[in-house]
């Protein structure tokens, strides 16, 4: 059902590491965003697909994580994503005006497979994108937009409602437990 994969596609930060996902699978999701909406149908993105731990490994410490735990650095080792998906935008198409929605959906098509073959994601955006290119050695042709980090959670998100503080923050727990506020649904339904 729809609902699960929605409610269980969380922006994981913690991997078993070891739990190695094969090209195979990342062009199988890949596969996904391919077949989802694009704006005029421009279609303006490529991927890089990283599945090599060395290669994940050079692409790791050009990412930043969760911006509310400002004393977290990220998955230690044996925690840390064990594929990458970069996304691109290819200079040499037309400059779609939906841009940054047809990101969003090819993100969210993504990770629903993701999850869908029991793996989980962060999309990250802050990125050190010239430490990107040089790990990855793309071509100027291509510009780089975000990073989706996947592999098998190693975390429980719990969700709550958001309560009249409106305190949007996530936070983890003494147990490791990440918890996500989400406003109620007859807050946001007007």
């Amino acid at each position: 059902m729809l609902e699960n994969l929605i409610l269980r596609n969380r922006s994981y930060r913690k991997f078993q590491e070891d739990e190695r996902i094969s090209e195979g699978v990342l062009k199988e999701l890949v596969n996904l965003a391919r077949f989802s909406p694009s704006g005029l149908n421009l279609q303006p993105f490529k991927f890089a697909l990283i599945s090599e731990k060395e290669i994940g490994n050079l692409i790791f410490p050009n990412l930043k994580w969760a911006g509310y735990l400002k004393d977290w650095n990220g998955p230690e080792e044996g925690e840390r994503p064990s594929a990458y998906i970069i996304i691109l935008r290819d200079k040499t198409l037309i400059n779609s005006p939906t841009m940054q929605i047809d990101m969003g959906i090819a993100c969210q098509s993504i990770l629903l497979g993701a999850v869908e073959r029991e793996y989980g994601g962060c999309i990250i955006a802050s990125i050190n994108k010239d430490g990107i290119r040089n790990v990855i050695n793309i071509s100027e042709n291509y510009e780089i937009q975000l990073v989706i980090a996947l592999g098998k959670p190693k975390q429980k998100i719990i969700l709550e409602d958001l309560e009249i503080s409106n305190d949007i923050k996530y936070w983890v727990d003494e147990n490791g437990n990440h918890h996500v506020p989400k406003r109620k649904l007859e807050d946001i339904i007007i």
